[in-house]
């Protein structure tokens, strides 16, 4: 579906709520927590994975059953947001199963586990294109289909984590995190005007599959109390605040839910 025959249905009257929501990478962890957490809201969802014939197509497809089995819409989208072309596909069989788009939920990130400056040419590149260039490809290809949906309660929320900010030695993520943390500032600003307001939500330890990797690299995590372990329906409690009318005076901010951990942060001798 193009922006232009979504712009026809609207005409037409054929197009009306619930609430049509895409959230990226969301056949597991963190993304498959919110697109859970808007279905029990009432919202109709698309449910993103990378490829086709791998485990991700196999859990988008069981997510998306769960959810319409509560009387919700649900379509599974395959998409690799680091490439353009993929993205304009992804978004338009979303919209076209959805019937629209009123809030873009960017949680999608790839990266490997070490320093810096041992990166190869290539996981740089994988780095970049995914967790900054693919989230701009997903905003500019979200806009005309999010302007042309009836209502004005658009919203774009993007998922960061503490490594924007705190020093990890084999967390080159964190490096794109503040980066777009900064662009969720800059967009906050240029499509206020139209109607989308746009924030971040920056999740603490989270007992995700990404996490059974990193712990490898964080020294003492054994020592974390397990009450500062943040469950991904936390995330998805506070995604879904801030795409409430009781953010409304919310916008451009990283909203943080690490239940204090990073409060007490410290660096050993």
């Amino acid at each position: 579906m193009t922006p232009d025959m979504l712009k026809q249905d609207i005409g037409n009257g054929t197009i009306k709520s619930p609430r049509k929501v895409l959230v990226t990478g969301s056949s597991r962890g963190i993304g498959s927590a919110i697109a859970t957490a808007f279905a029990l809201s009432g919202a109709d969802v698309a449910i993103n994975f990378s490829k086709q014939g791998g485990r991700s197509e196999e859990q988008a497809k069981k997510l998306t059953a769960e959810i319409m089995a509560m009387g919700r819409n649900a379509v599974p989208v395959v998409g690799d947001i680091s490439k353009k072309d993929s993205v304009k596909k992804l978004f338009s069989e979303a919209v076209e199963g959805l019937g629209g788009l009123d809030v873009l939920i960017l949680n999608a990130a790839r990266a490997p586990f070490k320093p810096i400056e041992r990166l190869l040419e290539r996981e740089l590149r994988l780095l970049v294109e995914t967790n900054y260039l693919g989230n701009i490809f997903c905003v500019q290809e979200a806009l005309p289909y999010m302007e042309r949906t009836p209502g004005h309660d658009k919203h774009i929320i993007f998922i960061s984590s503490l490594g924007s900010r705190f020093y990890n030695p084999a967390y080159p993520l964190g490096s794109m995190k503040a980066a777009m943390e900064a662009v969720v500032r800059d967009l906050s600003e240029t499509l206020s005007k139209r109607g989308i307001a746009v924030n971040a939500v920056s999740g603490g330890m989270v007992r995700t599959d990404s996490f059974k990797v990193l712990r490898q690299f964080i020294d003492g995590i054994e020592r974390v109390p397990e009450a500062l372990f943040v469950d991904p329906g936390e995330i998805a409690d506070v995604v879904l605040f801030l795409c409430s009318p009781l953010s409304r005076g919310i916008r451009g901010q990283t909203i943080v839910v690490d239940r204090g951990l990073s409060n007490s942060l410290h660096r050993n001798a």
